[in-house]
């Protein structure tokens, strides 16, 4: 077993001896039988009973295997020759009790050989099947499991799996994980995966990962699920695979190549890094790896037809996604982390105090909330959490309060856009500068705007629905910092007070929404969803969420576009779907651990979930 055949798992441990024992549990008695009365008609009658007589009958059949004495039946493996009992075998065996009731040749045989069965490991069953207990030791867990896979022996099959998995390093998992494919043992394999991918760094710096065969190696670099900080470390990976043998290995290079995700690393490690190294300079099908991911750099506006399974990041390099505050069961006080390898949610601080339709952004790896109101009354003051000592701090506050603002972060600077500040509805902006730490107005938006979605695509600031005075908004405008002036864009096709917004693939997505005050018991929800192209100036209908709501989280999370909690007028969802802009198609993700309306959803990179 190992990476290469005939190579032995190098185990974590020296040894680890562990008992197999399927004999029933009888009770204790110090009477060596017991005479009962039976309800039958007769007071006569009565019921004779050995205490522990199939153990007596088996320690009586073990003493016969050993003296050879009535045994019917010679088995033949390799050197050994194991006397022993054709009812015995028959009895714990589904593979002898078909060899000998069936009629087969092997029936009347007196001597029976095993092809490609180890002698030792026949013996250790063969007294297995008189006692129910078997010894489970690095040395023979191996070839246990195999010969108890060839006579089908399941309980046997399962232990050694279980001992396997507790053996599990980064020095012996590959060859585990290839054994248990081998074997067809799904419980060890899945197993042997997950470590094997959440110990990737571990992995690669062990020589059975050196030795492992090009189809093995593939078959690693191919997993989304790496537990890598960047595709850098898996490039790094196959470089150092292809070096331990580079004249023998250097045909598999443009095939191994094609696995990493090029477009993935910067201009400047492609140049330094891949195109400049001689094992994949005289390729053809490595220079055609390269010039796609340099495309892909070199022609931004062509992404979207750019887009493949090497566009598509690892799990683990997307970063976190938080779900911050907002209205649910525990008064918007908690910030809840989703980490897209692992599939989960998890909770990772609380806020200082309550806010609800506030405003949050990541400036300078700190998260900066800002606004919203604390149920009685409209915020203005501003705080930071830091994410390595967990701890919020307070930061100058805005010049406004305000409530139903949205927040974004553009080329530095954090703007607080429209909202609310108790009393009227708001066109005012303010922008935060954090090498200043001071904030200052910018020009102000040509309409009032509450429950705003605001997005950032290219170099403008985006303002997208929201309410005012009269009404919800289905109007756009945009602000350029260069000139400070807002823009006004082509309308949405409807108005949306409420509406999620995010930005992917050089486009504007608008989610859902209301068209009335969230207040008024006619107002209608959206499911349906639009998309914004800059360069057309014109709004597209998209495929539509599986539930109709407003006050919708949004964030990119790795290639999809995620719609976080919400309101569908009855209560806060827990429900996340991810949008596929490829297949065009929604699917739903974990759930939040509990519902949400007007969560700021954010994506973080500095988190640290291993």
């Amino acid at each position: 077993m190992g990476s290469m055949e005939g190579h032995k798992v190098v185990m974590k441990k020296t040894e680890k001896l562990l008992v197999l024992n399927e004999t029933s549990t009888v009770s204790q008695s110090s009477s060596k039988y017991s005479i009962t009365s039976t309800s039958t008609n007769s007071p006569q009658d009565e019921s004779f009973k050995v205490e522990r007589h199939s153990e007596q009958c088996l320690r009586t059949m073990t003493e016969y295997l050993y003296k050879q004495q009535l045994t019917d039946v010679i088995l033949i493996a390799g050197q050994r020759r194991i006397p022993a009992h054709r009812l015995v075998l028959s009895a714990n065996c589904e593979y002898f009790a078909a060899m000998f009731r069936n009629s087969l040749r092997e029936t009347f045989q007196n001597e029976i050989e095993l092809k490609d069965v180890d002698g030792d490991t026949l013996w250790t069953l063969v007294k297995y099947f008189y006692t129910g207990s078997v010894d489970l030791l690095e040395d023979n867990v191996e070839t246990l499991l195999t010969t108890a896979s060839l006579l089908q022996l399941s309980c046997i099959i399962e232990a050694c799996c279980q001992f396997l998995i507790k053996q599990l390093h980064p020095s012996n998992c590959l060859g585990i994980r290839r054994f248990a494919d081998m074997h067809g043992c799904a419980e060890l394999l899945a197993t042997a995966n997950t470590y094997t991918n959440d110990n990737f760094m571990d992995v690669i710096k062990n020589q059975e990962f050196l030795l492992l065969p090009a189809e093995d190696v593939a078959r690693l670099l191919q997993s989304d699920d790496l537990n890598v900080a960047s595709e850098e470390s898996v490039f790094k990976a196959l470089l150092a695979w292809l070096q331990h043998e580079p004249e023998a290995r250097r045909a598999e290079a443009s095939g191994l190549l094609a696995h990493v995700k090029l477009p993935l690393l910067s201009p400047a490690f492609l140049t330094d890094h891949v195109e400049s190294n001689e094992m994949f300079r005289e390729q053809r099908g490595a220079q055609a790896l390269i010039l796609e991911a340099l495309k892909y750099h070199l022609l931004p506006e062509r992404r979207p037809l750019l887009q493949s399974s090497r566009t598509r990041p690892r799990k683990a390099t997307v970063g976190r996604l938080l779900a911050i505050g907002g209205m649910d069961t525990n008064k918007g006080a908690t910030i809840d982390a989703f980490s897209l390898r692992e599939n989960r949610w998890r909770s990772l601080a609380k806020m200082s105090g309550r806010r609800l339709q506030f405003g949050a952004a990541v400036v300078e790896r700190k998260l900066v909330v800002a606004g919203g109101r604390d149920g009685l009354k409209t915020l203005n003051t501003v705080e930071c959490f830091d994410f390595a000592a967990l701890a919020w701090s307070p930061l100058p506050p805005m010049s406004v309060h305000r409530h139903g603002l949205g927040v974004a972060v553009l080329e530095g600077p954090l703007y607080a856009v429209g909202g609310h500040d108790g009393w009227s509805f708001l066109n005012t902006v303010e922008r935060w500068d954090p090498s200043t730490r001071q904030w200052a107005y910018v020009s102000p938006m040509c309409s009032q705007r509450s429950t705003v979605g605001v997005a950032v695509l290219g170099d403008k600031l985006y303002a997208v629905g929201g309410r005012d005075n009269g009404s919800c908004l289905g109007t756009v405008e945009c602000y350029d910092p260069h000139s400070n002036r807002w823009t006004s864009c082509a309308p949405m096709s409807r108005r949306r007070g409420g509406v999620g917004v995010g930005v992917m693939n050089g486009c504007l997505y608008a989610l859902g929404g209301h068209d009335a005050p969230a207040s008024n018991p006619h107002a209608s929800r959206f499911d349906c969803v639009e998309r914004y192209d800059p360069k057309t100036d014109t709004w597209t209908t998209v495929a539509p969420m599986s539930l109709a709501r407003d006050t919708i989280g949004v964030c990119v999370l790795g290639d999809k576009l995620l719609a976080v909690g919400g309101y569908d007028g009855q209560q806060y969802l827990t429900l996340v779907e991810a949008y596929d802009p490829l297949a065009n198609d929604w699917r739903q993700l974990t759930p939040l651990k509990s519902g949400r309306a007007g969560p700021c959803v954010v994506l973080e990179n500095s988190l640290d979930f291993s």
